[in-house]
């Protein structure tokens, strides 16, 4: 548990849990700046495409990181919008991947006035998914609620209001911003939970009217400026009763794609689906959805693989 006052606290990259002073009040706060930019540049989307997907990979670190085993926190929402589906897949060693489907000419069209398009818009009508992934001997768990409100902040608290009844405020944001080496993108986010009321505890719902009061003065351009620590950011929110620093996580992009794991893939497909999954080169091409990268693999050998 650090003092905040005395700790200036890691800037980029990193997801930080916190506890208000006296008050029954927890939460978790991301900042992400060359992780973000390299999932996001990896797919050349449309800025309310990208700005999605940047705003679920804030969601799933800050979700994600609470997580008391070793696994995986799949976060997706899909619906019949003009952005399909959009899934970040968060591991608990800190790594980040995502994508999105989307129809171009779809995105466009409800781009095309004054106000970026939030989730809702982009998504349509569908449901908003938690997954969490103990391993291979764990049967997963899954979350599903509605699609409900303009962004994926008020699904994330919809959710768990309905799947956990845990009282809880998200506020994400994602943008580009020139630190002098040209635009890059940023993300960040602010989540915080009250802790149910007990026999020792009391009522807690007034401590919960006032954090949230103090919370809603949080602004989007604090949570992606490259000049505001968190510590800083937290200051800021709730010095008016103290907050500490619980401990801090690294975060960084990461994807599991492999020769080999697609080797795996091919081998369920019958001789003939493989010839004609083979290229003029005659290779088989296979590109990675969340991090775009291509592999291009010899016939022969995934035929006798």
């Amino acid at each position: 548990m650090t003092d905040i006052a005395s700790n200036p606290g890691v800037l980029d990259d990193v997801v930080s849990a916190f506890q208000i002073e006296g008050l029954p009040v927890r939460g978790r706060v991301v900042r992400l700046g060359a992780a973000v930019d390299e999932v996001l540049t990896r797919h050349d989307y449309p800025e309310p495409v990208a700005n999605l997907l940047g705003e679920a990979c804030a969601l799933a670190a800050l979700v994600g990181s609470s997580l008391k085993f070793e696994g995986r926190l799949i976060i997706q929402a899909q619906g019949d919008g003009p952005v399909r589906y959009v899934v970040v897949d968060y591991d608990t060693s800190g790594g980040l991947r995502g994508y999105c489907r989307f129809d171009p000419e779809e995105v466009a069209k409800v781009s095309e006035g004054f106000a970026r398009p939030g989730a809702k818009t982009l998504l349509g009508g569908g449901v908003f998914i938690m997954t969490l992934d103990q391993g291979p001997d764990m049967d997963r768990y899954q979350g599903v609620t509605p699609i409900e409100g303009e962004t994926l902040a008020l699904c994330a608290e919809q959710y768990f209001q309905q799947s956990e009844q845990t009282p809880t405020r998200v506020r994400l944001a994602v943008g580009q911003v020139d630190t002098g080496e040209g635009p890059k993108w940023r993300a960040g986010g602010i989540l915080i939970q009250v802790i149910a009321g007990d026999q020792a505890r009391g009522d807690t719902q007034d401590a919960w009217t006032h954090v949230q009061a103090l919370f809603e003065t949080t602004g989007e351009d604090e949570l992606i400026d490259p000049t505001v620590p968190t510590a800083t950011l937290l200051w800021r929110l709730f010095n008016e009763d103290g907050v500490r620093l619980l401990d801090e996580k690294p975060l960084r992009a990461f994807c599991r794609c492999s020769e080999e794991r697609i080797g795996v893939v091919l081998d369920s497909f019958s001789a003939e689906e493989v010839a004609d999954m083979v290229e003029p080169d005659g290779k088989i091409h296979v590109t990675c959805e969340y991090c775009s990268r291509v592999y291009k693999l010899d016939a022969p050998e995934v035929a006798d693989s």
